[in-house]
């Protein structure tokens, strides 16, 4: 698949349509594929509440506009805040397993591509963090 202006497009117009105001795009060869890469698509107001992934460390680069990527201690307080661009220094991050962080959309059009290991696995409350 060639991720065209088109595609990346109709993707941002979904999410700028979308209740949650985000919108991904599987980019998985197959179901039997064990592996997350997708594109996700956000706009301004988007909701991504607190989280980790205990299993796996999580990459995000950027494509398109720009997020604010906050990283928290176990008691919820903001230990780092980086800004990611798209075309920028930085445009990408890895985050370790188990790191709890939060992410916030800076530039409506907003896309990003994530990568984390294993199949995907709806979130557990206590990968949720609520302050």
């Amino acid at each position: 698949m060639t991720l065209t202006k088109e595609i990346l497009d109709e993707l941002s117009k979904q999410a700028a349509a979308s209740p949650r105001l985000r919108m991904n795009l599987d980019l998985r060869t197959s179901s039997n594929d064990t592996s997350q890469r997708m594109l996700n698509a956000l706009e301004m107001g988007t909701d991504v509440p607190i989280h980790r992934h205990p299993a796996t460390s999580e990459t995000v680069i950027l494509l398109r506009g720009s997020v604010r990527e906050t990283f928290y201690d176990d008691k919820g307080h903001a230990t780092e805040s980086v800004v990611l661009k798209a075309n920028c220094e930085p445009c990408a991050i890895n985050i370790p397993a188990g790191t709890w962080h939060g992410i916030e959309c800076l530039e409506p059009g907003t896309i990003l591509f994530e990568a984390k290991d294993g199949a995907f696995e709806p979130r557990r409350d206590e990968d949720i963090m609520t302050v």
